[in-house]
């Protein structure tokens, strides 16, 4: 992911420095698909699994571990990487459930659609770094 073409914006949201409203999933879907723009066009299923990807990892930053802090997009050559915050030093779980009941979908749909998934954890929370294949 560390190319010379890779190129990465970051947005800080309430609760980091509280200069920006609170990261909601379509506010989140919204900067993917304004980063994708500048990238030309590209497959219809790459650009829906971004916007999938990006959707859950919001989702359960909120649900999950306090509501996102930072929210980034990182455009490489091969891969588009999403990257989202959080307050929580929990790294995401996968339970395996007999019985069928809501939730606890979100994760494994990350890790389906990624090329890559790496957890960073840090003492003040962790940031889920989401890396989807894309063709340019």
């Amino acid at each position: 992911m560390n190319s010379r073409s890779e190129t990465r914006s970051r947005i800080p949201v309430a609760g980091s420095t509280g200069t920006s409203p609170l990261l909601t999933p379509a506010q989140a879907r919204q900067l993917v698909r304004h980063t994708l723009t500048a990238l030309g066009p590209l497959r219809p299923s790459q650009v829906d699994d971004l916007l999938l990807v990006t959707s859950e990892l919001v989702t359960n930053a909120h649900r999950h571990g306090g509501g996102v802090t930072s929210f980034g997009v990182a455009v490489g050559r091969d891969r588009v990487t999403v990257s989202v915050a959080d307050s929580s030093g929990e790294p995401p779980r996968h339970e395996l459930r007999e019985e069928l009941r809501p939730g606890g979908f979100g994760w494994p749909i990350v890790l389906r659609l990624c090329r890559e998934v790496t957890v960073d954890t840090r003492p003040d929370g962790k940031t889920v770094h989401a890396a989807v294949a894309v063709d340019r």
